[in-house]
């Protein structure tokens, strides 16, 4: 019997999972063309990965911060938040969902109205969120929406929104589709004053904001291979029982058949935006005028 025993301790498996020592977040892997982009050269590039030109997402902030000069811009009605006018719940509360959205995202709804200049020309944009509730469209964003349209008429500024929408908000019901019909009509009073507005549609803009101000511009840009339409593929498919075209809702596919005006590359969209303003009229804001110090007489 022998006095000591040495314990052998199992050996590690060389196919065992390692950490990694590479931190999270810094890396990410194009949908379209799998290659693998180093984020901030992705940012740099403003979310178009430089490879196959695939457009990411941007938030709304991101959104201003590229269109706006300097990335400066003054948010109006920030405080506006939903009241859950018809207490819906689903397999959770609307409300746990508004809490969640807003704890996610930073904001109180789904768009987000500012002013700022674009280019040297003083602007109202509304920039729509998608990650707040799937950039649906309630009676906040309907009522923020309508008050930015209202702005840009009393101070005669070009009016911008920017699509990024799944459509009317079905958890406030019919109150939600109303507002397809408050924001057109603000819209009309905005075209009798002859008051330019461009719509930006980007990936995805369906459902109540695509039959409603998104189709409504001026001019109509969109971004490259943006889905937008009104029911979905997959829906339209199950009611026709027919096979759509190639590409059927993206953008190129209605740049063809005359819904859209414009595709355009995210990179090349403020100078695009900024050529149709002036070429509807829109001048640049002056400059502020200098303070001239009054210099005494060294005589006197």
């Amino acid at each position: 019997m022998a006095w000591f025993k040495k314990a052998r301790k199992p050996r590690a498996s060389s196919t065992a999972e390692k950490p990694s020592r590479v931190p999270e977040g810094l890396w990410v892997k194009c949908p379209d063309c799998a290659q693998i982009l180093y984020n901030k050269d992705l940012e740099k590039n403003l979310n178009v990965c430089p490879k196959c030109a695939y457009h990411f997402r941007l938030s709304a902030t991101e959104r201003l911060r590229m269109l706006l000069d300097e990335g400066r811009w003054t948010e109006h009605h920030a405080r506006l938040s939903s009241t859950d006018p018809l207490q819906f719940t689903d397999t959770k509360s609307y409300r746990d969902r508004l809490r969640a959205a807003e704890e996610a995202t930073g904001a109180t709804d789904a768009v987000v109205v500012a002013s700022g200049r674009l280019d040297g020309i003083d602007v109202v944009v509304a920039a729509m969120e998608y990650a707040f509730i799937g950039g649906s469209m309630g009676v906040v964003v309907g009522e923020k929406i309508t008050r930015a349209v209202e702005q840009a008429l009393d101070e005669r500024q070009p009016l911008i929104i920017v699509s990024c929408s799944g459509g009317a908000r079905m958890m406030e019901g019919a109150l939600s589709l109303m507002q397809m019909a408050k924001i057109c009509a603000a819209l009309a009073r905005l075209d009798r004053a002859r008051v330019p507005y461009i719509s930006v549609l980007t990936d995805p803009t369906t459902g109540g904001v695509t039959a409603s101000f998104a189709m409504l511009g001026d001019l109509n840009v969109a971004e490259p291979k943006a889905l937008i339409g009104f029911a979905g593929p997959r829906v339209i498919e199950q009611t026709i029982r027919q096979t759509l075209p190639e590409g059927f809702q993206r953008s190129e596919f209605l740049l063809e058949h005359g819904m859209i005006d414009l595709v355009v590359d995210r990179r090349e969209l403020k100078a695009t935006l900024a050529r149709a303003l002036r070429f509807m009229g829109a001048a640049p804001a002056p400059e502020p005028p200098v303070a001239v110090a009054a210099v005494a007489d060294a005589d006197q």
